[in-house]
C-alpha cells in the first residue's frame, strides 16, 4: 500500500476540523489521499484514512509528522519550507560544469560562497562525476579534490554536504568540515560507509538507483517505478536506522535520471508527494537533467534553465524540502515568488 496526498487546498482556515492535514509540517495542506494497492487506485478523504488499516495509518502519520530541523554546529537546517542546495563539482568531467573548478580549491570555495550569498542553504560538493559512462576515480584522488574545498567552505561558515559513495572520501571531507553525506548509492557501494556515517552522527542523503553496487545507471526497467522506488527507499531507510543512524537525520532522494527512462522520471516527479510516506525530508535533484533536453528539442545542458525551474517548482508544490540545483540565484528567486504566493493564499 502507498498513499499519495492529493486535493491540496490554499488554507485550512474555515474548513471542518479533521478534513485536511498538513504535509510534513510544511506550508501545504491536503484533503485526500490516492490510495494505491497493486494496480488498484481509489480516493480516500483524510478524515476517513483511519478506516483503511494499520499500514495506512503508519503512512499517514509519517506524511503529516513535522520534519525536525537539523542543528549542525552554528547552522540550523529547517524543513518547514523548501530550501536550495547548490551543486559544486570539482571534477574535470561532470556533465554540466566539469572542469570549472579543477585544481583550484580557493576558486571552488569562492564559487560555493557565492551560492550561499545567492540564497543556498547548503553547498553539495562532489569530486567524482556520476554521469553515464564516467570513469571510476581512485578514492585518494577524490579525497584530495574535495577536502581542501570543504575546509575552506566550512571556515567561511558554509554548511557542506559531501557527494560521494566512498568511505575514505566521506572521512576526509567530514574531517575537513563537511557535515552531511550525500551518497548516490545509499551507503551500499562501500561497505564501510554506513559505519562511518553512524559513528559521525551526521545526516545522510540516501538516493535510489537500481543497482548501486554496480553503479548508479544500471537496472533493467520497472513494472511500477513509483512503488518500486518507494519500497526500495523504505527498506533502505530501515536498514540504515538498524545500522545506527538516527531516522531524524536521514534525507531521501528518488534518484531522478539514475537508471530511469524519461517515462520513469516523469512518473516519479508527478508522484513526489507519495515519498513523504517515508517520514523523511525529500531531496529532488533534477537540475539540467537529460529529461529536460528530451522534452525540449534536445536542448544542451547549458540551455536547460527553464526546465530546471519548472521541475524545482513542481517539487515545491509537492512539499519537497531540498532542491539540488546548479542555478542557485534563479531557483531562489522562483522560490521566493512561490513562498509569497503561499503566504498570501494561507490568509485568504
Amino acid at each position: 500500500m502507498h498513499l499519495r496526498p492529493i486535493h491540496f487546498v490554499d488554507t485550512p482556515v474555515g474548513l471542518p476540523d479533521g478534513s485536511v492535514a498538513r504535509l510534513a509540517g510544511g506550508m501545504l495542506w491536503f484533503a485526500a489521499y490516492e490510495l494505491r494497492e497493486g494496480a488498484g487506485r481509489r480516493i480516500v478523504p483524510v478524515a476517513e484514512i483511519a478506516g483503511c488499516g494499520e499500514r495506512a495509518m503508519l503512512l499517514h502519520q509519517r506524511i503529516t509528522a513535522p520534519r525536525p530541523p537539523l542543528t549542525l554546529g552554528e547552522r540550523v537546517l529547517r524543513f518547514d519550507q523548501p530550501l536550495v542546495a547548490g551543486i559544486l563539482n570539482v571534477t574535470p568531467d561532470s556533465f554540466s560544469d566539469g572542469g570549472a573548478h579543477v585544481d583550484d580549491p580557493a576558486g571552488a570555495a569562492g564559487a560555493g560562497v557565492d551560492m550561499l550569498a545567492a540564497g543556498a542553504a547548503l553547498v553539495d560538493l562532489g569530486g567524482e562525476s556520476t554521469r553515464p559512462g564516467a570513469p571510476l576515480i581512485w578514492e585518494g584522488d577524490e579525497a584530495k579534490r574535495v577536502a581542501p574545498v570543504a575546509g575552506r567552505l566550512a571556515a567561511a561558515g558554509a554548511l557542506v554536504s559531501i557527494d560521494t559513495r566512498k568511505a575514505l572520501v566521506m572521512e576526509a571531507a567530514l574531517a575537513a568540515g563537511a557535515q552531511i553525506v550525500n551518497d548516490v548509492s545509499a551507503l551500499l557501494w562501500d561497505e564501510r560507509s554506513l559505519g562511518i556515517v553512524a559513528r559521525a552522527g551526521c545526516p545522510v542523503i540516501l538516493m535510489h538507483s537500481p543497482d548501486p553496487q554496480a553503479g548508479p545507471h544500471g537496472g533493467s526497467g520497472y513494472a511500477d517505478v513509483v512503488g518500486e522506488v518507494f519500497d526500495w527507499l523504505e527498506a533502505r531507510v530501515a536498514a540504515v536506522v538498524a545500522g545506527g543512524v538516527d531516522r531524524a537525520r536521514i534525507i531521501v532522494d528518488p534518484g531522478i535520471g539514475f537508471g530511469k527512462s524519461l517515462a520513469d522520471n516523469l512518473a516519479l516527479v508527478n508522484n513526489l508527494a507519495l515519498f513523504h510516506g517515508l517520514g523523511c525530508p525529500i531531496m529532488l535533484g533534477a537540475s539540467r537533467k537529460r529529461m529536460i533536453g528530451a522534452l525540449s528539442n534536445e536542448a544542451p545542458v547549458g540551455e536547460r534553465l527553464g526546465g530546471s525551474i519548472a521541475l524545482a517548482m513542481k517539487g515545491a508544490d509537492a512539499g519537497v524540502q531540498l532542491l539540488r540545483v546548479h542555478d542557485v540565484a534563479e531557483t531562489v528567486q522562483a522560490l521566493r515568488v512561490w513562498r509569497g504566493l503561499r503566504d498570501r493564499a494561507l490568509v485568504g
